[in-house]
């Protein structure tokens, strides 16, 4: 199915599942750990620290390898992830030009 929805300008713009995808700050964060294989502690809303590092991720959770076994975390329990070191996300202005 492909909807169309209007820009700022009026003009139609492409929707949907037919629709590139950009992908979101969350997402390119959680894929930078995953793929570099990052360690990560993990603060949850009700004060539990996790350490660990990200296998997997979907929309609502985050599959965190610790101590040689899967801990599946809910998004929804995560209040702040903060990486093991420092990790460059983005182009830096001088690599780019």
């Amino acid at each position: 199915m492909i909807f169309y929805r209007l820009d700022q300008a009026g003009n139609k713009e492409r929707s949907g599942a037919m629709a590139e995808r950009s992908q979101n700050l969350q997402d390119l964060f959680l894929n930078t750990v995953r793929k570099q294989k990052i360690s990560l502690t993990i603060f949850l809303i009700n004060g539990v620290k996790l350490t660990g590092v990200v296998t997997s991720f979907d929309n609502f959770c985050v599959l965190l390898r610790r101590d040689g076994h899967s801990q599946l975390v809910y998004k929804h329990a995560i209040s702040t992830i903060m990486p093991g070191q420092p990790m460059q996300m983005f182009e830096s202005e001088e690599a780019a030009s």
